[in-house]
């Protein structure tokens, strides 16, 4: 659990500033909980050029409440919690400042967004709150103050959380939870997770990943491990100390970090991915006439290659609908062997290719159709689905045929500007199983939004 929290002070000397604002959200990793904003007297006069940048004045403080009043809440909040903060050698300083004064030793881990962000969003020009979340298109209203500079790091941390490949940022969160009894632990973690598509992790006492793995209901999928019999499962179960969980907003970005964490994490109960996820593939040649024809084999690395399968039988399946959808030669596809005319011909379904009665150039320019459709060699696009919330919405970028990552935004504007779109993207690797677990997704989600840039 994290405390992302702002605070506006005074001014003034070293270790003498006093609060006059501060904004509190209690985040769990996907969601804010819990809130706290409150003006606060700082019985003390507020620098000038401090009024200037915030707009707060001492006429404004005269009736807030004092710090003693709101301390309590304040520790409540914060309690169990991680300390984030841009800039929090600034805020926890002058909040551990402002609690001595009351006699009491106040002390929470603590986590830098500014820091965070230069190691996970690397060579920005700025790393200012204002700048960088300008550059990241993300809304900042109420700048220099409070609520508005705390509700701007909420989203920006969301971003970093993101942008965690290595999950250590979940990893030292876990290990500040509370532990429980093992015979009451499994109920309890039940009883916390949510029926949402995304990815989880099981976690042993010591904060280590051991198991990964993403479903469209976790809640119902980590039921299931731990209702499961067989001894490894059971064995698993012992290990289980707690459980985290990132909602991806779909079943595209689940089935990417999964693939990808799986293999950059290693944890102790996953299967190995030592074999790719897909079988076969489909590839295109040329014939002597200038038709292209199809050719489905097992999978290998091919410049030639179309789009990949998990089975044979799937890539058989697929191959045909595509004969019927675009008035292919089952012939020149590769469907049916032999010479002559080919029986879509007899049905009126193939224009004739299969005798020279269709010319190579009119028969390709269905082919290439279908080719630009499913395969995405060459092309830059932005691939849109649903976000984590209502109002979210997430985007997975290719760049010259190649995968570069996925990312979420709230503003139209963000997907207009390559720049933004690159900043708020998550770097993930473009491998043959990601590329596979791509156009398998869009072969089935055909009303998927995509987005053609140059």
């Amino acid at each position: 659990m994290y405390a992302i929290l702002d605070i506006e002070t005074t001014g003034g000397k070293y270790n003498e500033e006093g609060i006059t604002e501060i904004a509190i959200y209690k985040f769990d990793g996907e969601k804010v909980v819990d809130q706290f904003i409150s003006l606060i007297n700082p019985e003390r006069p507020i620098q000038p050029f401090v009024v200037g940048l915030t707009g707060i004045n001492n006429e404004m403080l005269r009736n807030a409440p004092k710090f003693y009043e709101v301390a309590k809440r304040i520790v409540e909040i914060t309690e169990d919690c991680i300390i984030v903060a841009h800039n929090a050698k600034f805020d926890y300083r002058i909040l551990r400042t402002e609690f001595k004064r009351l006699g009491f030793e106040f002390q929470r881990k603590s986590l830098c967004t500014v820091e965070l962000s230069k190691k996970l969003i690397p060579d920005m020009p700025s790393y200012s709150l204002g700048k960088l979340v300008r550059a990241l298109g993300i809304p900042l209203s109420d700048r220099h103050r409070a609520n508005g500079d705390a509700q701007a790091t909420v989203k920006l941390f969301k971003m970093l959380l993101a942008k965690d490949t290595k999950k250590d940022i979940l990893k030292d969160n876990v290990r500040q939870e509370p532990k429980r009894q093992l015979d009451s632990k499994l109920v309890y973690i039940l009883d916390d997770l949510p029926a949402i598509t995304g990815i989880y992790y099981l976690h042993d006492e010591d904060g280590e990943i051991i198991y990964i793995g993403k479903s469209k209901n976790i809640k119902k999928r980590i039921n299931q491990h731990f209702t499961n019999d067989h001894a490894k499962a059971r064995e698993m179960q012992k290990k289980v100390s707690s459980v985290s969980y990132e909602s991806t907003g779909n079943e595209l970005i689940a089935l990417l970090r999964e693939n990808q964490e799986i293999k950059n994490n290693k944890p102790k109960y996953n299967r190995a991915l030592k074999k790719h996820i897909f079988t076969h593939g489909l590839y295109h040649y040329t014939d002597n006439d200038g038709y292209i024809n199809f050719k489905i084999s097992k999978a290998r690395s091919a410049k030639n290659c179309i789009t990949t399968f998990s089975s044979l039988r799937s890539a058989k399946n697929t191959l045909s609908k595509w004969i019927e959808e675009y008035e292919l030669c089952g012939r020149i596809s590769g469907e049916q062997p032999g010479s002559g005319s080919c029986f879509n011909y007899t049905i009126k379904s193939c224009h004739g290719a299969c005798i020279g009665k269709e010319s190579p150039i009119d028969y390709n320019a269905r082919v290439m159709q279908l080719i630009e459709k499913y395969s995405y060699t060459n092309q830059n696009m932005l691939v849109i689905d649903r976000g984590r919330d209502v109002d979210e919405k997430s985007a997975l970028l290719i760049e010259d045929g190649k995968f570069k990552g996925v990312g979420y935004y709230n503003l139209n504007h963000q997907i207009n500007n390559l720049d933004i779109i690159k900043s708020i993207i998550t770097p993930m690797t473009n491998d043959r199983d990601a590329q596979h677990i791509i156009q398998s997704y869009l072969r089935r989600n055909k009303k998927l939004k995509i987005v053609q840039f140059q």
